[in-house]
C-alpha cells in the first residue's frame, strides 16, 4: 500500500517528510486552488520545490487549470499534475503537451459516478476517487469501490484519518491520499503524520 500526503504548505512540515524512515510515495501541493486553506501561493512554492524530494515523488493538484498557469508552471520541480474537473480530453492534451504523469480525480456521490473511472483509464496513469466535496475533507462510501476493478493504479482519498484501520483500504485501493486526517486547528501535524508513516510500514511488512 503507498500514500500521497496531499496539501502540505510549510518548510518545516515538508522536511520532516522527506526525512522520515517510512516516507509516503507521493507529498501533493495545492497550488491554484485558491479557496482551499492548504493553498500554497508561486513563491512559496518554487521554494518548497527546491527541497530534495529523496524517495517521494512532488504532485501539483490542480483544479480545473487553465492554460496560462500550466504554462507557469510546467519546469517546476513535479512528477505528477492530479487534475480536477477537466475531461478526459482535456487532460490528454495536457498529458501529452507537458510530458507529465497523470492523476485524474473521478469525485464520487454514488455508484454512478464510479463508473465514470472508465472514461478516464486511457488518459491517466493513476485515477483518484475523491469525495464531491473535497476541498472540505468530505468522504464517501469507500465501499462503492469494492467490486470495480481497473487496470489502472487507484487512489482514495475523502476524510482518512491518520489513526484509521488502514488494512480496510487494502481490497479498494493501491494509494491513500490524505491530508486532513493529517491536521490539527488547520495545521499539518507532525505527531500525526509519524504515527500514519509508522502505521503504513508496519501494514506493508505485514503483507
Amino acid at each position: 500500500m503507498e500514500a500521497k500526503i496531499c496539501g502540505v504548505k510549510d518548510q518545516t512540515t515538508l522536511n520532516f517528510i522527506v526525512s522520515h524512515p517510512s516516507p509516503p510515495n507521493f507529498i501533493g501541493f495545492i497550488i491554484n486552488y485558491k479557496k482551499s486553506t492548504r493553498y500554497v501561493e508561486f513563491e512559496k512554492l518554487k521554494k518548497l520545490l527546491r527541497t530534495d524530494k529523496k524517495n517521494s515523488k512532488y504532485v501539483a493538484v490542480l483544479v480545473k487549470p487553465s492554460k496560462n498557469f500550466l504554462e507557469k508552471i510546467k519546469d517546476l520541480n513535479f512528477d505528477y499534475f492530479q487534475i480536477y474537473d477537466l475531461n478526459p480530453e482535456e487532460i490528454s492534451n495536457i498529458k501529452s503537451k507537458y510530458k507529465k504523469k497523470i492523476i485524474a480525480a473521478v469525485t464520487i456521490g454514488d455508484e454512478k459516478d464510479v463508473k465514470k473511472y472508465n472514461l478516464f483509464e486511457k488518459v491517466s496513469d493513476i485515477i483518484l476517487f475523491d469525495s464531491k466535496g473535497y476541498e472540505k475533507s468530505l468522504s464517501f462510501d469507500h465501499s462503492l469501490l469494492i467490486n470495480f476493478k481497473l487496470n489502472s493504479k487507484i487512489m482514495i482519498a475523502g476524510n482518512i484519518k491518520y489513526n484509521d484501520q488502514l488494512d480496510k483500504f487494502i481490497k479498494i485501493a493501491d494509494i491513500i491520499d490524505i491530508s486532513g486526517g493529517l491536521e490539527t486547528s488547520g495545521q499539518k501535524d507532525i505527531s500525526k503524520i509519524d504515527i500514519f508513516l509508522k502505521n503504513l510500514n508496519k501494514l506493508n511488512n505485514e503483507n
